[in-house]
């Protein structure tokens, strides 16, 4: 079966079927209808060798398989790169996945990549402060968007983030963590805490302030009621028992991540079945924390746990979590990549000298969604 047999059970010339299966933004729909009807009845296959041959392009875009670590949070990457596939497959590209332990490996990586199988594009993830790997493939003009914003050296995304030569899709974890704030506030609690990782982590640091900034606004100061530590199961009970058995004791947690919420909840679950006292309190046999007969202000509040990231664990043992926007993310980092192998005609958004050209001050090479709050039995 060849493109001329195509070409013949469509009425059409062997350029208009090139075109609609490699440029088909320059064929009329109609037209480009009849012809994959006929590639349909034919079950006609695309040579890659030859459209590589004849374009130049190997409709291959690179991304890293993340390195396994408690089993919790791994799978949030997981899920993004079943959607990154499932978006890449219907705009007619395939994943070209790699392993990396660290950024020098990667960027060496990209290297044998370019040579051996010269991807179109790469889609990087787990964005951090002094990240290099986005700086390597633009020295090269090689396409890539992230996964997370550029955070720069400094602390936050600050006017790296604003970059119109770095594309990248995000979510609001700032937003995220806010929300789950909002939602303890709503339910009486006051001493709410937060688990998080050490400073200098660019999604860690966003998600902190977000818990931060809404307990300033509701007027209640944060100080004293954050914990940093790894991120791990383990890490977590022991950050939540030192908050659980403070002189003031917390009465509720958000979380960084599913992980650290786990450990929180076998913590607070642990000390409720010990009954152990706190220098002020101690937690009652019905799970309830109470403070000189108050929690937090108010009797009879439960310790309530929020997680991020909505993981499969989190719906396995009722915890309430942040959800990201996992495969509406992939599709974003899908179709930046795709504007920038078929641009838009001019006139349209994202071309030259439009509002979505970087020269025209009006760059639509970023996303951020917001995340959503998933509320199950532990809030």
């Amino acid at each position: 079966m060849t493109i001329t047999d195509v070409a013949r059970r469509a009425g059409v010339s062997r350029q208009t079927v090139s075109n609609v299966l490699n440029s088909p933004e320059l064929v009329r729909e109609e037209t480009r209808d009849r012809v994959r009807e006929a590639i349909d009845a034919l079950g006609y296959r695309v040579s890659q060798a030859a459209r590589q041959m004849r374009t130049g392009r190997s409709r291959l875009i690179a991304t890293r398989i993340e390195p396994d670590r408690d089993g919790i949070n791994g799978s949030v990457l997981d899920r993004f790169l079943h959607g990154l596939t499932a978006s890449a497959a219907r705009a007619g590209y395939r994943i070209l996945l790699y392993a990396a332990g660290d950024e020098r490996s990667e960027i060496d990586t990209f290297d044998e990549l370019v040579g051996s199988h010269e991807p179109d594009a790469f889609v990087l993830t787990s964005t951090y402060h002094g990240d290099g790997r986005p700086a390597w493939l633009r020295e090269r003009r090689l396409p890539f968007v992230t996964f997370g914003r550029p955070w720069g050296n400094t602390g936050n995304a600050g006017d790296a983030s604003a970059d119109p030569w770095h594309p990248w899709v995000d979510v609001d974890g700032a937003a995220g963590t806010a929300a789950a704030t909002r939602h303890l506030l709503d339910a009486g609690h006051r001493r709410i805490g937060f688990l998080g990782w050490p400073p200098g982590s660019g999604v860690g640091d966003d998600r902190r302030s977000g818990w931060a900034r809404t307990l300033a606004g509701a007027g209640i100061d944060p100080a004293g009621l954050d914990q940093a530590t790894d991120d791990g199961v383990t890490d977590g009970e022991k950050a939540a028992r030192d908050l659980l058995r403070a002189e003031r004791p917390i009465t509720a947690l958000v979380c960084a991540s599913d992980s650290l919420a786990l450990g929180a909840l076998h913590a607070v679950r642990s000390l409720t079945a010990s009954g152990r006292l706190t220098a002020s309190g101690r937690l009652t046999a019905e799970g309830r924390l109470t403070v000189g007969g108050r929690a937090g202000g108010e009797e009879g509040l439960p310790v309530s746990v929020v997680g991020f990231d909505d993981t499969p664990v989190a719906k396995a043992v009722g915890l309430s979590s942040v959800s990201q926007p996992l495969a509406e993310a992939a599709a974003g980092c899908v179709g930046l990549l795709t504007r920038l192998f078929d641009p838009p005609v001019p006139g349209e958004p994202g071309s030259p000298g439009a509002p979505g050209d970087p020269e025209a001050g009006g760059p639509r090479t970023h996303l951020l969604l917001q995340p959503s709050l998933v509320l199950r039995q532990s809030s």
